[in-house]
Order: structure tokens, then C-alpha cells, then sequence
């Protein structure tokens, strides 16, 4: 029977989970090596490994991956950098804002009021089709006349 022997003994049906678990991907057969780390935050970086759901390894590449991506440091406050790019990005949606208010006063609106100008004045009368009978309107006949003081 073949066991592992760790820190603390484990049972052999708490083993079976170890031949099941899949490795990362495109990184299955590189070994392990360990940091020499302090215990509270190794107990830190698990908790955000779970809430990542992925293994140490990828989670500690993601976190490098992301610091190379951006250019930033572990050091640097990126909260100036992000204010700093949420006020560009805020100028740039009011310059487009402009342009759109500019493109539509100046050649929209215009445009549609030549059109309707157009339409309106080539509208053809309406014509009654032949087939059609002008029927004359009658008035209704009165049935019954007030009578009024004076006649008699």
C-alpha cells in the first residue's frame, strides 16, 4: 500500500483526492518549489487563493502577470493614477459629447427642416376617386318647433 507522509498524518481515504485533482494547466510537469514566508501571511494568501479559485501557483502568477500588464508597483497608491484616468476618460466623453451636439445643430436639424419644407409643399391635393359619389349632406328636418309666447 502506498503512502504519503506529510506534517500532519492523513488517512489513506483522505489520499484518493490527490490522484484525481487536476495540475494547471501548461504547467503539469514542473515540479514545486517553497517560499519561506511568514505564517499569517501565507494563512492570507490562501483565503484570497479560495476566493480566486485557483491554485497558489496561477494565483501568484495572475498577481505578477497583472503588475507586469499595468506598470505598476506593489508600492506605488494606484488611487492617483486611476483618478487620473477616470478625469481623461471623463474629458474625452465630453469632447465626443460636443461633437455630437455640434453635428446634430449644425447639419441634422437643418437637414430635416429642408426635408419637411420640401414634403410639405410637394404634397398633391387630395383627389376623390372616381368611383367615389359626393353624397350632399342634408340637414336633419325638424320634428318638433318650440312654440314661443307671442304665437298664437
Amino acid at each position: 500500500m502506498l503512502r504519503f507522509f506529510t506534517k500532519t498524518q492523513r488517512q489513506p481515504n483522505q489520499i484518493g483526492d490527490f490522484f484525481t485533482k487536476k495540475m494547471d494547466k501548461g504547467y503539469e510537469k514542473e515540479g514545486f518549489v517553497t517560499f519561506k514566508i511568514k505564517t499569517s501571511v501565507a494563512i492570507k494568501f490562501r483565503r484570497f487563493c479560495k476566493k480566486m479559485s485557483e491554485s497558489q501557483s496561477m494565483t501568484l502568477l495572475l498577481m505578477i502577470a497583472f503588475f507586469e500588464e499595468n506598470g505598476i508597483s506593489p508600492h506605488e497608491s494606484i488611487g492617483p493614477k486611476m483618478q487620473t484616468l477616470e478625469s481623461l476618460i471623463k474629458k474625452r466623453i465630453n469632447g465626443v459629447i460636443a461633437i455630437m451636439k455640434d453635428i446634430e445643430k449644425n447639419q441634422t436639424k437643418p437637414t430635416v427642416a429642408m426635408m419637411q419644407s420640401l414634403f410639405e409643399e410637394a404634397e398633391p391635393p387630395k383627389k376623390n376617386l372616381i368611383l367615389e359619389k359626393e353624397i350632399p349632406k342634408e340637414k336633419p328636418k325638424v320634428r318638433f318647433v318650440e312654440r314661443l309666447e307671442n304665437d298664437d
